[in-house]
């Protein structure tokens, strides 16, 4: 089976169920694993990723709309031939639209299947594993992958039970501020947090600082759709330069973190489980078997406990 992901998550998912051999392409955003490096990319982007949040803001909300942002290689599409391609249909700016992916595929002669993944919470994400895994013939694959997956969230949320619960702010772009919503709500439930200014499920929109004020969070994530955790510290000035910044109790107590948002809480992928991993590290210090990286969580220099 031939597979073409045009969607980092769903390249997280066939990794997950052991078929990286099957994929022939990629978007130029998938990065995980390593593995994937040589796979071809059929998609590219068409503004800058040199650009910052506020940029990136403008061109999405300027000239830019939605799918009009990644172009698709349909030459190279068309040459791949795949019987399967996996999409989705959840957020224009964050990936290739499935209208975009639509038109691409009519006018192969292939005639792929088209899978288009929607999560919006956590069991949601978890279930893309088995609508994945039915579309590639490995159904009893994928349910085993679920029930570890599952098993390791139980496990989170055994370890911090009956420990107090702070309140957590988790913001998901700079420029401007807008919290994350969808599925990392969840994660910091099931990390012992509780999660402020987004709900499970809730497809969010911007807010203003004086939100992030008003909301006193005891902790606060910094987790940019997208951006590496060095490019969030490179515009970290966006939120260390507002007004009344000293004043939050998250960074009085030193409980502000940069996060990696692409590995474990932008993506709809299985790797949403470490996510939770992580905080239940930042937010009580409890270490999953694999020890938390300062590269999956940094506290913010300037702010110590």
């Amino acid at each position: 089976m031939r597979i073409v992901s045009l969607l980092p998550a769903a390249t997280d998912i066939v990794a997950e169920l052991g078929r990286l051999e099957d994929l022939v392409g990629r978007t130029h955003e998938c990065d995980w694993p390593a593995e994937v490096a040589s796979v071809p990319v059929v998609t590219g982007e068409e503004i800058g990723a040199h650009l910052g949040s506020r940029e990136i803001s403008a061109a999405v909300g300027g000239s830019h709309q939605g799918s009009a942002l990644y172009t698709v290689d349909t030459e190279l599409l068309g040459r791949l031939a795949p019987d399967v391609v996996l999409t989705q249909d959840l957020c224009d700016v964050c990936a290739v639209s499935y209208a975009q992916v639509s038109a691409a595929v009519r006018v192969l002669e292939s005639g792929p299947r088209v899978f288009s993944l929607e999560p919006r919470t956590l069991p949601e994400v978890l279930d893309s594993l088995r609508v994945v895994g039915e579309a590639l013939g490995c159904a009893d694959v994928a349910g085993r992958r679920i029930a570890g997956l599952r098993a390791r969230l139980d496990t989170v949320r055994e370890r911090v039970a009956g420990l107090p619960r702070p309140r957590v702010v988790a913001i998901e772009w700079l420029d401007p501020l807008w919290p994350a919503g969808h599925w990392v709500p969840e994660q910091i439930e099931a990390a012992g947090g509780t999660a402020l200014l987004a709900r499970p499920g809730e497809h969010t929109t911007p807010m203003s600082w004086q939100v992030v004020l008003d909301a006193r969070p005891d902790v606060l994530l910094v987790l940019p759709c997208g951006f590496t955790p060095e490019r969030t510290l490179a515009e970290l000035d966006l939120l260390t330069g507002q007004p009344g910044w000293g004043d939050l109790p998250a960074v009085r107590d030193g409980a502000v973190w940069v996060l990696d948002g692409p590995a474990y809480f932008n993506r709809p992928g299985p790797r949403v489980v470490r996510g939770a991993e992580v905080l239940a590290f930042v937010l009580h210090g409890v270490e999953p078997p694999e020890p938390v990286t300062g590269a999956e969580a940094r506290r913010i220099e300037g702010t110590a406990r």
